[in-house]
């Protein structure tokens, strides 16, 4: 199909680009940045007039319940709500039921999502055989089937012998490893170790708990020359250990979730359980030093953090509930909120959710690798288009994921987003159109 979009303002943060022009698509390529060339009759037009047009968002952290957990979050749900957010591209963890360990299981994945045809999945296949930190899973025969690192998900390994050979085999034949780093025995608790958990009588997770793992992972990472990244960064001494790991050369990368840049343990308020994820909400100083590192560099990628829960998990006593949260219709507008608290550009703003998480995806992404993630003349046409005078609330009721619960809802924090999507595109297909939405219902 051919496509026009005019008259937006259009920014690429992997080039700096931004400026109001045209968009032209043929196929599954954009054809043209500028006016439409000589010849070029569109069959679809869309005037995008005080929208941004942007790169569609990479989203290196997202949880869809297939297979195993279908009565929280079905792929077509996840998959819906994430075109309606503007993400293209996303990351799936392993710890599906069972996990992602077989070829199998990670073929049958992949060929949903390219069925239902609404966004690009990258899986991560599981480090060790059912997640259990024993035995390696066949991680070539993992690759071919298509999955581009591997993980432990939030099952930490106990045994370091067993993460070193992991780690080993893994920078032999080139495959990353994704690790969240938290000692098992440490990161026991409900709530993040500090004053506000002492009063409320919670089990505490204290910051070790991420720095004793890191030191191991960073220390491992030595002496296999393995490649990592780490995910869900929550603690500014955490942050200060990938800034000096980084500083030293090792192939280290990490992401931070969309909770712990704008969130606190004082928003656990009266016991809410919408504010039960995982990491633990931190104190103001860690969620500064997070927005100070994201913006550096040091923090590589901005993540939803998406995992849809049912009612009957999430309400609940706070120490009872499922840790988690929906994430990925907010993962635009909270990358924008975290730009304007920081007094950034555009293009800053938008780069840890587009050109960013692309690096550290890196060769995995294979023949997109190119241009994924930017806006390029010949590159491939996932595009999104957001309203950015737009101010909206995450009211539950009207996310188009499965899971309803999420810690920026009416009644939580509930404060104002800015930025709403109107229009996304994968592979020159539209994925989720506002305004035929709107004449839907």
């Amino acid at each position: 199909m051919k496509i026009l979009i005019q008259n937006g303002r259009v920014v690429d943060p992997a080039s700096g680009r931004d400026e109001v022009t045209d968009i032209t698509i043929a196929g599954d390529r954009i054809a043209g940045i500028g006016p439409a060339p000589a010849g070029f009759t569109p069959e679809r037009r869309f005037d995008a007039r005080g929208w941004v047009v942007m790169p569609g968002l990479v989203d290196l952290s997202a949880r869809l319940r297939e297979p195993g957990h279908e009565h929280e979050g079905m792929l077509e749900s996840e998959l819906a709500a994430a075109a309606a957010g503007g993400v293209t591209s996303l990351v799936c963890p392993p710890d599906t039921d069972p996990a992602l360990d077989e070829p199998g299981l990670v073929e049958m994945l992949k060929f949903r999502a390219r069925q239902l045809s609404r966004c690009r999945l990258f899986p991560l296949g599981a480090l060790t055989v059912g997640l259990r930190g024993e035995v390696l899973t066949e991680m070539a025969e993992l690759t071919e089937a298509g999955c581009i690192g591997f993980s432990q998900a939030e099952v930490a390994i106990a045994d370091t012998q067993v993460l070193q050979r992991a780690m080993l085999y893994a920078a032999t034949y080139g495959y990353s490893v994704w690790l969240r780093p938290q000692d098992p025995w440490l990161g026991k608790g409900v709530a993040a170790s500090g004053a506000v958990a002492t009063r409320m009588g919670l089990a505490g997770v204290p910051v070790s708990a991420e720095t004793v793992a890191l030191h191991t992972i960073i220390e491992l990472m030595r002496s296999t020359g393995a490649r990592v990244h780490l995910c869900r960064i929550s603690s500014a001494a955490g942050v200060e250990l990938v800034r000096q790991a980084k500083a030293q050369g090792l192939a280290l990368t990490c992401d931070v979730s969309i909770n712990n840049l704008h969130l606190s343990d004082v928003d656990i308020g009266y016991f809410d359980s919408a504010m039960r994820v995982v990491p633990p909400l931190r104190q103001d100083r860690d969620r500064q030093a997070l927005r100070k590192g994201l913006a550096d560099g040091t923090i590589d990628a901005l993540v939803s953090d998406h995992l849809p829960l049912s009612s009957d998990e999430k309400t609940l006593p706070f120490a009872e509930a499922a840790p988690g949260a929906t994430g990925l219709e907010l993962l635009l507008s909270l990358a924008l909120k975290w730009g304007q608290d920081q007094g950034l550009s555009l293009t800053e703003s938008l780069a840890p959710i587009t050109a960013r998480p692309v690096a550290v995806l890196g060769g995995a992404l294979g023949s997109l690798a190119a241009s994924a993630g930017r806006l390029v003349e010949g590159g491939v046409a996932d595009l999104c288009c957001f309203d950015p005078t737009v101010q909206w609330q995450a009211h539950p009721h009207a996310l188009r994921s499965q899971g309803k619960h999420t810690p920026f809802a009416p009644g939580s924090t509930g404060f104002a987003l800015p930025g709403q999507t109107r229009l996304t595109l994968v592979a020159g297909s539209v994925a989720y159109d506002a305004a035929a939405q709107v004449a839907a219902t």
